[in-house]
């Protein structure tokens, strides 16, 4: 049995070991990156495709040979035609709740960064400016304390409720806007209509996941009914900002700032509206990548294919399983 990874690399930089791979399959290739045009030439003989980011559509589902599993490196399924896998009976499976802690850290992260401005006043520090200031203290700009501010949550999954402990835990008042509120029972959760949770949120953070209904949630009309002086988090996916209208929002201080780890387009084009704006705090899509969590990933990347070749497949996507 033959398998290939087929974009290592982001997940795996060399810190981390496919090695595990050697109880699997009699032989694999790891490839750091493949190009669109490197695929089909790559997958055609494994019985075993592995994948991140590298898309796996219909003609390229269609040169697979022998392939019995296809599994996915990400929480995503997106970038597998997983319907159409299914219509050929071959499973795909993804990597389910492996970064919840460290996409609540980043969350977390970003929002001390805005109240707290610790790289501004390191640089501060180095340029000499507290020494020249004169003062057993200085800052370069307004500090916030969270304790007692109200901190708004678009989505209560796993990653939702865990950034709601956290808040808690910095004394913040947490609201909650989810599609089915009676599901859960949280005394320290109030769950409003979206538009009283944005009039109310001195700091809004996205955690709901995209789909069609949440394409461009943040628009124009979203961003209004915020507070001035609120700041808005998105480390969910992209594409539930609507970019223009977030720059807009920032220029004209509709809202007082916004920090993201993730973009529409990943990496940035030039002319992203958002990726070099002063007033959001950007980071490369991070929120997923210590090393822990992707030791987690790896860990449940590997538990996935062995159950599937004991014929116990678990996070299968696609509803395919060996008869």
């Amino acid at each position: 049995m033959r398998a290939v990874i087929l974009d290592a690399y982001t997940t795996n930089p060399g810190d981390l070991s496919w090695k595990w791979l050697d109880k699997y399959v009699d032989d694999y290739t790891v490839f750091d990156f493949t190009r669109p045009e490197e695929t089909i030439e790559r997958i055609k003989d494994c019985e075993i495709v592995i994948t991140n980011k590298t898309k796996l559509m219909k003609d390229a589902i269609d040169s697979l040979t022998n392939t019995v599993y296809i599994g996915l490196l990400s929480t995503g399924f997106d970038a597998v035609d997983s319907e159409y896998a299914a219509k050929k009976g071959i499973p795909v499976t993804n990597i389910p709740a492996y970064s919840t802690y460290g996409v609540a850290q980043m969350t977390f992260s970003i929002l001390l960064e805005y109240t707290n401005r610790v790289a501004l006043h390191n640089e501060a520090v180095k340029n000499g400016e507290w020494q020249k200031n004169g003062n057993f203290c200085f800052w370069r700009s307004r500090l916030t304390e969270l304790s007692g501010k109200s901190f708004g949550i678009i989505g209560f999954g796993k990653i939702g409720r865990t950034v709601a402990d956290i808040a808690r835990a910095f004394g913040m008042k947490v609201l909650v806007n989810t599609a089915h509120p009676e599901k859960y029972s949280c005394d320290y959760v109030e769950f409003l209509p979206l538009d009283e949770l944005l009039s109310r949120s001195d700091f809004v953070s996205i955690h709901c996941p995209y789909t069609k209904e949440t394409d461009k949630l943040v628009n124009a009309d979203f961003l209004s009914k915020m507070k001035h002086d609120a700041f808005i988090i998105n480390t969910s996916r992209g594409a539930v900002v609507d970019e223009n209208a977030l720059r807009h929002a920032l220029d004209c201080g509709m809202i007082a700032g916004a920090g993201v780890d993730v973009l529409s387009t990943e990496p940035p084009k030039d002319d992203n509206p958002i990726a070099f704006c002063d007033k959001c705090i950007v980071t490369p899509h991070i929120s997923w990548a210590a090393f822990e969590t992707r030791e987690r990933l790896i860990s449940i990347c590997e538990d996935n294919l062995k159950s599937f070749l004991e014929g116990k497949p678990k996070n299968v996507v696609n509803g395919v399983y060996p008869k």
